[in-house]
Order: C-alpha cells, then sequence, then structure tokens
C-alpha cells in the first residue's frame, strides 16, 4: 500500500527593509570579504548574520535581566532578609558554587 506523497509549501513573508549607511575601517571590510568568501556568502549576507548574531544575544541577556529582576521583587515581598534574596538571586545566576 503506498502512502500519498507529503507535500509542503514554504511561504516567505519579507519584512520590511531600511538601508542603513556606515563607515568601516577598510582593512576590516577586507577581512569581512574573506570571511564572507570562506563562507560561500555575500558580504551583505554575512554583516546582516553578525547583526542578527548580536542582536540575539543582546534580547536573550536584555530578556534575563528583567526576569531576575521581576524575581527580585518577588522574593522581596515574601522575604524579610535582603541576604536572602541575593543569595537566591546569585544561586539562579549560577554564581554560588557548591
Amino acid at each position: 500500500m503506498n502512502k500519498p506523497e507529503e507535500t509542503f509549501e514554504l511561504r516567505l513573508h519579507p519584512r520590511a527593509t531600511e538601508t542603513v549607511s556606515l563607515k568601516i575601517p577598510t582593512d576590516t571590510v577586507e577581512s569581512l570579504k574573506k570571511v564572507a568568501a570562506s563562507r560561500d556568502m555575500s558580504l551583505d549576507a554575512l554583516l546582516k548574520f553578525y547583526i542578527g548574531q548580536g542582536l540575539r544575544q543582546d534580547l536573550a541577556k536584555l530578556f534575563s535581566d528583567r526576569v531576575l529582576d521581576m524575581t527580585a521583587q518577588v522574593l522581596a515581598k515574601h522575604l524579610d532578609s535582603e541576604e536572602e534574596v541575593s543569595a537566591i538571586l546569585q544561586e539562579i545566576r549560577g554564581e554560588v558554587v557548591n
């Protein structure tokens, strides 16, 4: 018995873009071109990749910081000791080594 072939359609929804002009030192541009070529990418694609990668890291850190701030506020409502709140936050951040 033959299974029907599964098909799917990839639909891309282009996002609005804006052209940005920035000055980058010539030697840095040359290095970027070499890296782009080694990855079989255009310079434009490599720059977008680097920007996206850095942006995702920074947004993740902002989100993490916001969660920790909210956690600190909740703990402060329920605990009387600032030291205890601080110790809990340090443990959450992974700063306490057992």
